[in-house]
């Protein structure tokens, strides 16, 4: 049987319907999405520090969300922001001022020139990292800094988990760009990625997991059809 997988498109459309039809909010996806990594990082075994490193996107919003909920289940977490927190919008900017009101340490990188030695302070110790850096609207090379950020966090010793990707790998086409993260395991919404399944991205996905995000089952099956998956 083959594996169900939405593509860049298919994926952002299961957020648009879930909204626009099924009358939810962004805001309960995110916290959905991030309520499931901590699961699966607590699952995996982590205990220790862990390091969520957050671009701008909706991705960063997610890492922002699994921050507050590791930091809940006892976990100790750290969180660093690539760019201007002002520069955020919509969810990922309201996940962002409630993590500044939980005690929960945030380092802010400029998004200009690569800051190799803080970066390196950020991990110290970390036992897990986390790449939400970029989602699966990214297309092509990451720009500077993101492009030193993640070669630094892929020589780091910990295990590295990505948010539905590796960042500068394109979920279509399977693609790596010369500067991707190489995870361990990678939690993706909804349905597999269509890239995942070519040969070579697993050596940058690392384990897939599924999780799910409250989106309606009818509306997957739609979306699915769509793609001829069902």
């Amino acid at each position: 049987m083959a594996i169900p997988t939405l593509n860049r498109q298919q994926s952002q459309e299961v957020d648009r319907r879930a909204v626009d039809e099924f009358g939810m909010t962004g805001l309960t996806l995110m916290e959905n999405a991030g309520r499931g990594l901590a699961d699966t990082l607590r699952q995996l075994g982590a205990r220790g520090l862990v390091a969520i490193c957050c671009g701008r996107g909706n991705n960063g919003g997610d890492g922002f969300v699994l921050a507050r909920h590791l930091d809940l289940r006892g976990v100790s977490v750290r969180v660093a922001l690539w760019g201007d927190p002002g520069g955020l919008h919509g969810d990922a900017a309201t996940n962002y001022a409630i993590l500044t009101r939980c005690a929960i340490p945030i380092e802010i990188f400029g998004d200009s020139e690569h800051d190799a030695a803080g970066l390196a302070q950020f991990l110290d110790s970390a036992e897990w990292i986390v790449d939400a850096l970029l989602g699966t609207g990214a297309r092509g090379e990451p720009r500077p800094p993101l492009d030193q950020v993640i070669d630094q966090l892929n020589a780091h010793s910990a295990s590295k988990l990505a948010v539905d990707l590796p960042s500068g790998l394109d979920c279509d086409t399977g693609a790596a760009s010369a500067h991707t993260i190489c995870a361990a395991h990678t939690c993706t919404f909804v349905a597999q990625k269509p890239g995942f399944l070519l040969p070579g991205a697993k050596a940058f996905t690392g384990e897939v997991h599924v999780l799910d995000i409250g989106a309606p089952r009818r509306l997957i099956e739609d979306c699915l059809r769509s793609r001829g998956n069902a």
